[in-house]
């Protein structure tokens, strides 16, 4: 089976053919094209998706992934980026293996068969000419054979003729004898160019012609086994990956299996356990006797004309007292308070309404149903970020487990100071025994501030372990808690004072028990908060303001200032927000910092006068 004997007079289809099979190549090498971008397309997709969901580094969702589900998502996040890497392997590998092969292959196609067809055509050209020849030959000859018979009729016509001289008769025979001549010659050249025809005819038709179509099928039948290579190597570069994809599957799979709703159970109670004991059983109040009825030790509705009944020393309930009653004044004023003033307005309003152990309640109270009622959202964030440093606002197993993220955080920081230290020393002996490398000298001062982090990291440790081992059991409670009191009050009560500030940072939802609140009620007589504070010493001034802007100082604590205005700063912002200052001898307060430009100054001038009192 050969085109050059089959097909050895379709020139024009074999030309269309081949034409429609390079077109045909292109289509695939186009289609192989378009399969790579989408290729890459769906990798990028799959990479923001999973970029889209993996958590925020220094965020709460960060904290979230210690449970086996979300640790289970965050793995599947990687699988699927890892998924995402092997259909970017897909694209890269088809464009390499059939699209840039099959495109230089094309071209390479493309000549070869411009040069058959160029061949073909130069062929056919030469056996056109041949028959042209050939036809001019024969139409000579035929020519010359009818001027001989004309010239051989002319003679005899004139021969037969007697009055026509014997010189004309003499003329006619010779010019037919010279077209016979020129006849027999024509013939002559006409078979041997007929015969010349003939052989070229038969070397075209079946030795150049059939040669030339037979490089034009060898042609074709290569590009047919290239295109079909290359289907195989678009499902091989598919198979290829079917095992690295399978491996991001299992793992996947694996990670599922790895879920453990037990673990995740247990680590919500780790996560979330104050360590507080349940409510007790609410004491009996038996209003049939006729004797002055007393505080209720579990009750948080108690007015200020009950704080000053007899305080009942009967049974001890150890459970925290709930939220369950109606808001009083005091935490309404707290919610009326603006956002930008509420953290400092709801310390200062909580420390001046420990008058009596119901305010002490229902300050408590305020602060406990911020947190589980959420009436408040944005002021219990801004009290959350101002804890204090031991944690002691957090219940003791909360607390527990912050300060030992604590101890484990500056250990890891040691060690890298550490690290660092040894890494300069070694330099420098590296420098002390090649000098050209370096002056070990200039090593020394970075040695030295390693040296000093390395020993303030420690203290920190050792500042922290103490107060983790406080919470563990194995030191005694501390009585000392750094908070802004009124000075004349911790002088008047200074027990109160530490039982009520251990009380408010150990829980700062209000989560106490009642037997603390028993030994505050103890301790502080109803009638010792009715003092009044005229005796209390003024804070000396460490400097001036400036108000930048008009505040109006509506709440208690706060004091109006007007834009430009100069006045006298008492006491520095504490990190706070908030910054103490003085108008004169019976006008003070607290502004927003960012309010007043602050101008400290050693020399500033002392004031000790008595502040106006602070009434309940």
């Amino acid at each position: 089976m050969s085109w050059g004997t089959e097909l050895w007079d379709q020139f024009d289809n074999l030309e269309k053919h081949t034409q429609w099979g390079i077109d045909v190549l292109e289509k695939y090498i186009k289609f192989v094209k378009e399969r790579t971008e989408i290729e890459l397309s769906y990798a990028k997709q799959l990479r923001n998706l999973s970029k889209k969901y993996q958590p925020k580094k220094n965020s709460k969702e960060e904290e979230e992934y210690r449970y086996t589900s979300t640790r289970a998502f965050l793995a599947t996040l990687n699988e699927m980026n890892d998924y995402a890497g092997q259909h970017e392997v897909i694209s890269e590998n088809m464009t390499s293996l059939i699209t840039a092969e099959l495109t230089r292959y094309v071209q390479e196609l493309k000549q070869e068969r411009k040069s058959h067809f160029h061949d073909g055509r130069k062929a056919q050209q030469h056996i056109e000419t041949c028959w042209k020849q050939l036809e001019a030959s024969k139409r000579r000859f035929e020519r010359d054979c009818k001027e001989a018979d004309r010239a051989q009729q002319y003679f005899e016509k004139m021969d037969a003729d007697i009055n026509v001289t014997k010189a004309d008769v003499e003329k006619a025979r010779q010019q037919a004898q010279l077209r016979h001549q020129m006849a027999e010659d024509s013939k002559a050249e006409y078979s041997s160019t007929l015969q010349k025809f003939n052989s070229e005819q038969h070397e075209h038709y079946y030795t150049h012609i059939p040669n030339i179509f037979q490089k034009i099928q060898e042609m074709e039948e290569r590009r047919i086994v290239r295109i079909g290579e290359s289907m195989k190597t678009f499902a091989e570069v598919d198979r290829q990956v079917i095992p690295i994809i399978g491996k991001c599957l299992d793992e996947i799979t694996k990670a599922a299996e790895s879920v453990d709703h037990k673990n995740d159970s247990q680590m919500v109670i780790e996560a979330f356990k104050s360590g507080f004991e349940p409510p007790g059983d609410v004491d009996f109040e038996d209003f049939t006797q006729p004797m002055k009825r007393t505080v209720s030790e579990s009750s948080l509705s108690n007015s200020r004309g009950d704080g000053k009944s007899e305080p009942k020393f009967g049974s001890k309930s150890k459970g925290k007292l709930w939220p369950f009653i109606k808001k009083n004044k005091i935490i309404e004023t707290l919610l009326g308070t603006k956002q930008t003033q509420s953290l400092y307005i709801h310390k200062e309003l909580m420390k001046r309404t420990l008058g009596t152990p119901t305010c002490a309640i229902e300050a408590r109270e305020y602060v406990l149903s911020l947190k589980l009622i959420n009436l408040n959202t944005q002021v219990w964030s801004l009290i959350e970020g101002a804890g204090p440093e031991d944690f002691s606002n957090l219940p003791p197993e909360q607390r527990r487990k912050k300060l030992q993220q604590k101890v484990d955080e500056l250990n890891r920081d040691i060690q890298k100071e550490m690290d660092s230290r040894d890494a300069l020393t070694k330099m420098k002996d590296v420098y002390i025994k090649n000098p050209q490398m370096g002056d070990a000298a200039s090593v020394d001062l970075r040695l030295a501030e390693l040296g000093q982090n390395i020993e303030k990291l420690r203290l920190e440790v050792q500042k922290f372990e103490g107060w983790l081992a406080e919470v563990e059991g194995r030191l005694p409670a501390r009585t000392e808690q750094p908070r802004r009191q009124s000075g004349v009050y911790e002088a008047q009560n200074p027990a109160a004072v530490n039982s009520c500030a251990q009380d408010r940072e150990s829980s700062p939802d209000g989560s106490y028990t009642e037997e603390q609140s028993q030994e505050t009620e103890m301790k502080i007589p109803a009638t010792d908060f009715d003092d009044e504070f005229d005796d209390e010493e003024p804070l000396p001034t460490i400097g001036t303001c400036k108000a930048l802007y008009t505040f109006e100082g509506q709440n208690e604590g706060t004091i109006s200032v007007a834009e430009g205005e100069m006045l006298y700063v008492i006491e520095e912002d504490k990190g706070d927000g908030w910054t103490r200052i003085r108008r004169n001898e019976d006008e003070e307060g607290y502004v927003p910092t960012s309010y007043v430009e602050v101008y400290l100054d050693k020399n500033a001038k002392d004031v000790h006068k008595p502040l106006q009192k602070i009434s309940e």
